[in-house]
């Protein structure tokens, strides 16, 4: 399978080293807006250096990774469809909910392969607590619980084009929810302010945050964000049901663990997203390979897109009316 990513940014590379390590798959093209970038990754990879424009009109190439600013998504996606390719697109699919169903009219009418990439659902630890609550490990779920704390903020100049804290960073704890409850929420209520950075309010963002989703049987799921954690990158996940509890705790730097006369010390949490999920990109890639190539459709897809993105528009209105948003 010849695959092409566009965008050659630091997630752009992810998915290179990912094909790397595949068989059955080979990157044979790259491109980016800045040439220096698609020219460091095709040093690196082997791959052909081409424009957007020449990777999708190419009849040769079976798939694309679409890697570039969200703003970029909505076109290359049309004309990647209408070009018969199987996609593989960064969340979140467009800022817009309207535009995303645009893009699903178009991704349905040409037939072709769609995954939204939502990595946290291929993370280890994350699936195989999905797998325990389908198997019936805790009964029906009542409760889900999701942290996500990154250990800093990002830049004042990606706040103000990020789309804001619930479409960039709490967009993949939407969708967490809805792997993990097994039920749409019909209900969103958010609160936030900016007690990290007053850059970040001024920017008209929170750098923290909390979400309440309800779903239709009353199935609740609280999220907790914030764009500071100096301990380190903070990924958590609780489900309490019925039975009994599963939870997901963080991935630590190693195992070993310090016991003195005052107390009890363990090794930091992985610092960075992509140590972190390295083996849940790989595991992700390899996922939408093998279902391109079986002819099924990769999960989570397009719709799974949309729907976080109406979830996290709900938290946005929530947030500014101070009122509960029915979805």
């Amino acid at each position: 399978m010849k695959l092409a990513i566009l965008g050659c940014g630091r997630i752009g590379q992810v998915h290179a080293r990912s094909l790397s390590r595949l068989d059955g798959a080979r990157l044979v093209a790259v491109s980016d807006a800045i040439p220096a970038a698609a020219e460091k990754l095709a040093t690196a990879t082997g791959a052909k250096l081409m424009s957007s424009d020449a990777i999708i009109a190419d009849d040769m190439i079976d798939a694309v990774i679409i890697c570039t600013p969200t703003d970029t998504h909505y076109d290359l996606i049309h004309a990647s469809a209408r070009a018969g390719k199987a996609i593989f697109c960064e969340k979140p699919v467009d800022m817009s909910a309207d535009r995303i169903r645009s893009c699903i009219d178009v991704v349905e009418e040409n037939s072709v392969a769609f995954l939204t990439a939502f990595n946290r659902r291929f993370d280890p630890n994350f699936a195989a607590l999905q797998a325990r609550i389908a198997a019936g490990d805790i009964g029906s779920v009542e409760i889900v619980t999701i942290l996500s704390r990154d250990p800093s903020p990002p830049p004042v100049s990606y706040i103000q084009s990020s789309g804001g804290i619930f479409r960039d960073m709490m967009i993949h704890d939407f969708d967490m929810a809805r792997f993990l409850l097994g039920e749409e929420p019909v209900q969103v209520f958010a609160v936030g302010a900016a007690l990290v950075d007053p850059a970040i309010g001024a920017a008209g963002d929170v750098d923290t945050a909390a979400v309440t989703l309800t779903t239709a049987s009353g199935r609740i799921c609280q999220i907790s964000n914030s764009r500071r954690a100096s301990y380190g990158y903070d990924q958590r996940v609780e489900v309490h049901g019925e039975k009994g509890m599963l939870r997901a705790e963080n991935v630590l730097e190693n195992h070993v663990e310090l016991a003195t006369a005052h107390g009890f010390a363990r090794a930091p949490t992985l610092n960075f997203f992509l140590e972190r999920y390295e083996a849940a990109y790989l595991r992700e890639m390899a996922h939408f390979v093998q279902a391109v190539h079986d002819g099924k459709a990769p999960s989570p897809g397009i719709a799974d897109g949309l729907r976080a993105q109406v979830l996290a528009d709900a938290a946005a209105k929530s947030l500014s009316t101070g009122q509960p948003v029915q979805v």
